[in-house]
């Protein structure tokens, strides 16, 4: 069969189209197995620092004490235990003599100054039925001064002596203290007054304190009491046969007298405002904090504040000396019986320890307090205020202590 021209034309252009669609399949194909298969890239961590837990520390069990209670004093890192508040104090404060300071304590007389140092404060009354203060200092060099300071009476002379203290006072020594203070065996440093004879007046001097009177600007001071000290030749240290007065609990021991009465608020004098025994005048008291196991000092309804460090002040233990006392003539004169035997109670962590006092060795030993089955009673370390109470009925029941 011949084609004719217009099949011929179909028919070239179905090839060429034939032709074009194998061309582009045999192209596709072709990319297909050429083209590369697409690659994962992977880039490098940075291994993090992973901040492992430190290991807990076990706490060290505290060290069992050798003894319960301060035996035998010893040196560490120039330091040493103190005779008079079992703390670790300064070898040269605790192996010297302490200084005994006379303060007046009535209203016109505060606030003193730098009686918060005192390692041991003693209480008693005097005439006119107030009390007298009788701060014991063993750290005082870094302060100017200390006071006010007023004169003697021969029972904190006594009590002075006990401690093996240089005696410092600025007033009368008579009547009754004349010739105890003038004693060749006795250290005093005092104002130039009548019955002094060795007056030490380089060691006092007057402080401004506007709307106050003069009785109240004197004051020891402390740069003076050195000079006086040497140019007196006096010794400073403490005698070969020193007795200490409390026996302390150790270190990391506490003096708890579980069993015991408890005793948040002590008064001395009452708390219902009556002038017992010369404590009522100004109705003083101390309050036991145990969140730090120390007695606050109150009087007239506030904080007795050390003017020195603007806080109140605390003591560790408070003690009651009962002691027979007596009126001595008529100018209300009063005389203490500080040596012998007599009632006492201890407070101290909270706690009443009743028992009693003994001295009968001499001036120069301090009274030592003893519970009711005859054992040294154990003073936790810390400073101590001793209150004097007239030994007479009507005084010892004016004395409260207990809860509220």
């Amino acid at each position: 069969m011949k084609c004719t021209g217009k099949k011929k034309g179909k028919i070239s252009l179905l090839i060429s189209i034939f032709c074009l669609f194998m061309f582009f399949a045999a192209s596709c194909g072709k990319e297909e197995e050429t083209a590369p298969k697409p690659q994962l890239e992977i880039e490098p961590i940075e291994p993090q620092e992973v901040e492992e837990p430190e290991p807990e520390e076990e706490e060290e069990p505290e060290e069992e004490p050798d003894s319960l209670v301060i035996e035998e004093r010893v040196e560490k890192d120039g330091k040493i235990q103190s005779y008079l508040t079992g703390q670790w104090t300064k070898v040269e404060q605790a192996k010297r003599r302490p200084i005994a300071v006379m303060i007046p304590n009535n209203a016109p007389a505060l606030p003193q100054y730098g009686l918060s140092r005192a390692a041991i404060i003693y209480e008693a009354p005097v005439e006119g039925r107030i009390t007298r203060l009788m701060g014991v200092f063993e750290d005082f060099d870094d302060l100017d001064r200390i006071g006010p300071v007023r004169s003697s009476r021969d029972y904190y002379v006594y009590q002075a002596m006990g401690y093996e203290a240089i005696y410092c006072n600025w007033g009368l020594a008579v009547p009754y203290v004349e010739e105890l203070i003038n004693r060749p065996n006795y250290y005093n440093v005092s104002q130039a007054v009548e019955g002094i004879h060795n007056p030490a007046s380089e060691a006092f001097d007057r402080v401004k304190r506007p709307g106050k009177a003069t009785e109240f600007t004197g004051y020891l001071m402390i740069d003076g009491l050195f000079k006086a000290v040497e140019r007196l030749g006096y010794d400073w240290n403490y005698d070969d046969a020193y007795v200490p007065p409390f026996l302390f609990a150790a270190d990391n021991v506490r003096a708890e007298y579980a069993e015991n009465e408890e005793a948040s608020y002590i008064y001395p004098g009452g708390k219902t405002g009556q002038n017992a025994g010369g404590y009522g005048a100004y109705h003083p008291y101390f309050e036991y904090h145990e969140d730090d196991q120390l007695y606050y000092r109150y009087q007239d309804g506030q904080k007795q504040i050390d003017e020195l460090t603007g806080g109140q002040l605390t003591v560790s233990n408070v003690v009651f000396q009962y002691c027979h006392g007596e009126v001595r003539d008529a100018h209300d004169y009063l005389a203490f019986e500080v040596h012998g035997e007599g009632d006492a109670i201890v407070f101290t962590n909270g706690k009443v320890i009743k028992g009693t006092w003994k001295r009968y060795d001499g001036d120069f030993t301090p009274a030592k307090f003893y519970d009711e089955s005859g054992e040294e009673i154990v003073f936790n370390q810390g400073s101590t205020w001793i209150c004097n109470i007239w030994d007479k009925e009507e005084y010892r029941g004016c004395v409260e202590y207990g809860q509220e």
